[in-house]
């Protein structure tokens, strides 16, 4: 997918062209997550793209920030542990990987050195290696 040169700048309803409806019944995780859709993407903090990559919401652009923030820190930590952010961009379901080459090659290239910590932190990693894409 090709990003706008301005797409950092811009929301998830305004790139995605969606408004999602408000319910009273909404739960409290709904709610932050419309929350989200309406801020730019690059005030999004590391618990924002953890929540919403953990989601499985709008990956075409929070995934290439979520590789920025891993290239400084691969364990960079949400709200809940060191390396939450890695933790959800790693179970991103196979068909993104596969139809994203280029992230799966940066994403591999950063978890490369580092596979037995992942391990040992217990992060899954199935739906990542199972990409066509695996070395």
């Amino acid at each position: 997918m090709k990003l706008e040169n301005n797409w950092r700048r811009k929301t998830l309803d305004n790139l995605e062209k969606e408004n999602w409806p408000h319910f009273d019944s909404d739960s409290r995780l709904i709610r932050r997550t419309k929350e989200l859709r309406k801020i730019p993407l690059d005030t999004y903090t590391t618990e924002d793209l953890r929540l919403m990559i953990g989601q499985q919401f709008s990956l075409d652009y929070l995934i290439p920030l979520a590789l920025e923030t891993l290239a400084t820190d691969l364990f960079a930590e949400g709200t809940y542990f060191e390396g939450d952010l890695l933790k959800n961009v790693l179970v991103v379901k196979t068909d993104f990987w596969d139809n994203n080459k280029e992230y799966w090659l940066t994403l591999n290239g950063l978890i490369k050195d580092h596979r037995n910590e992942i391990t040992e932190r217990k992060f899954d990693t199935t739906h990542f290696d199972k990409c066509k894409h695996r070395l």
